[in-house]
């Protein structure tokens, strides 16, 4: 499937990518998924169809709640079902997999999230402290059966497994039955490469997306909503989750300040906030990790908060790009009762965008330029 940078060739952004545009470009950030569509025709609560499934993002391979990464949660609009932002708030760490899935799933994910801390440390609990899931959720009911709850253990499990560096977007774990702006949406990434006086750093963002009205929709600065005809869901305002990671070294409440940031990429492709949706930032960096148990100085060289404004532009892009390309990477969906959720009309879009900027060749591209 083509992400936004394969379909425009229009100079828009101007911050440069990482070398794959995703959030894995982040030092030993992984990405895993399970899929799940099963069946069709009427929705028989419990039994189906199935249209869902689940994302864990791992801030690295290792033992992450013997060694805890820094981190601070936003919240846009608490319509949210999400677990484990508390801690994260009064502690500033995670120390589990980041876990993303649909509503009611959420207890079922969080418990795969503390099965697996317990396989890797038999001592949480016991001689140590309990553990933080972190699970975000998104709702997918409209074209899933979300009662039924079919994300397992085992599936968060074998997310978790098979997480790497190289992903699918779209439709896949997370975002298997979720819409954006009328269309389908799922799970889109992207990256950028800032520049400070102390180095160069990569901020990485995931995000799922289950948000947005038809006629807000902008793309690449063009307002091409209020030219498609898409299929919107009366009265529902739906939700998304960014993540966010870097490896620029940041305290929690610098990650708080870059978190927030998050909300101006969304408005960039027409995210209003509207009652009822609920959206959620989490950031973390894997410039640190703090070992559990271990009683000991923490000296943390921080970047001064004048050298953040780099940061802070590339994940307005990197947000506005991932929404994008969750999007592009989907196709159209059907779904329980019979409902079908178009995916978004690229070669239309594109027509709209290369006429209002006036470039129709390649030579300013996007893709060959990649700022």
């Amino acid at each position: 499937m083509p992400r936004v940078r394969d379909v425009l060739d229009v100079p828009y952004w101007n911050v440069r990518t990482g070398p794959r545009n995703s959030i894995s470009d982040v030092p030993g950030v992984l990405v895993g998924h399970v899929t799940l569509i099963e069946g069709s025709g009427p929705l028989i609560p419990g039994r189906g169809p199935v249209r869902t499934g689940v994302t864990v993002v791992l801030p690295h391979s290792g033992n992450i709640y013997r060694e805890k990464v820094i981190a601070a949660a936003h919240v846009i609009n608490g319509f949210t079902k999400a677990v484990g932002l508390v801690q994260v708030e009064e502690l500033g760490l995670i120390e589990t997999p980041i876990a993303l899935t649909n509503t009611l799933n959420v207890g079922i994910v969080a418990d795969g999230l503390i099965e697996y801390s317990i396989r890797q440390s038999p001592e949480i609990g016991i001689s140590a402290p309990t553990v933080n899931p972190v699970v975000l959720e998104c709702n997918d009911g409209y074209l899933n059966d979300i009662q039924g709850r079919h994300v397992k253990q085992y599936h968060v499990l074998k997310a978790v497994e098979e997480a790497s560096e190289s992903f699918s977007e779209g439709s896949v774990g997370a975002g298997t039955g979720t819409i954006a702006f009328g269309f389908k949406g799922g799970i889109g990434t992207s990256s950028r490469e800032v520049t400070t006086s102390f180095g160069t750093y990569v901020v990485g963002v995931l995000v799922q997306t289950n948000f947005g009205r038809t006629e807000d929709l902008v793309i690449a600065g063009v307002p091409v909503g209020k030219y498609l005809t898409g299929v919107q869901r009366s009265g529902s305002s739906g939700s998304v989750n960014v993540v966010v990671a870097t490896n620029a070294p940041l305290t929690p409440r610098q990650l708080k300040r870059l978190a927030r940031r998050a909300q101006s990429g969304l408005a960039r492709v027409g995210g209003y906030v509207y009652h009822g949706s609920g959206e959620v930032v989490l950031a973390f960096t894997t410039a640190f990790r703090v070992r559990t148990g271990v009683r000991e100085l923490v000296n943390l060289e921080v970047l001064p908060d004048e050298e953040l404004n780099s940061l802070f532009k590339g994940v307005v892009e990197a947000t506005e790009e991932a929404v994008l390309n969750s999007m592009f990477n989907s196709t159209t969906m059907d779904g329980r009762d019979g409902r079908v959720v178009p995916g978004i009309p690229v070669e239309k879009i594109a027509e709209l965008v290369r006429g209002f900027w006036g470039y129709h060749s390649s030579k300013n591209s996007l893709k060959s330029s990649k700022p």
